[in-house]
């Protein structure tokens, strides 16, 4: 012997390998199941930030769309009602107009609330995905 303390003890089968406490292993597992979650809050973070981003484009662009279908409509409206009252008096003409829209805005404001209703919360879709492979990898090692 050389006068050092070997690290490696016996087996049974004879073979010498290293072998750490299970307060070592313990500890090991608690700090990569750390770092394991630290990361796929990471991961989280950034995929929502990335969604963050492209839904303020989209809404953006959204609403400049709806700003120009609005005044679109705005003329279409005086379109019918300078329309009808060539078989109409005025008044009566801009009555029917303004009930046909009030009458679309209905429609789609039950519409619009039935896809809220059913649209589900957003969730960093692949995160949850890598959380329950995690998951399933560190049960199917425990059980071994």
């Amino acid at each position: 012997m050389t006068g050092t303390m070997d690290t490696q003890r016996p087996t049974r089968n004879g073979y010498a390998r290293d072998e750490h406490s299970v307060g070592e292993l313990v500890g090991q597992a608690t700090e990569q199941l750390s770092r394991l979650v630290r990361q796929e809050i990471a991961l989280a973070k950034n995929e929502l930030a990335e969604k963050g981003k492209r839904a303020g484009k989209g809404g953006g662009m959204l609403a400049g769309a709806g700003a120009f279908a609005y005044a679109g409509l705005l003329a279409l409206a005086g379109t019918g009602v300078a329309a009808l009252s060539l078989v109409l008096p005025v008044w009566a003409a801009a009555l029917i107009v303004t009930a046909v829209l009030f009458a679309i805005a209905g429609v789609l404001a039950v519409l619009g609330r039935a896809q809220l209703r059913r649209a589900t919360p957003p969730t960093p879709e692949a995160t949850l995905g890598s959380v329950r492979a995690d998951v399933e990898e560190i049960k199917e090692r425990a059980h071994r």
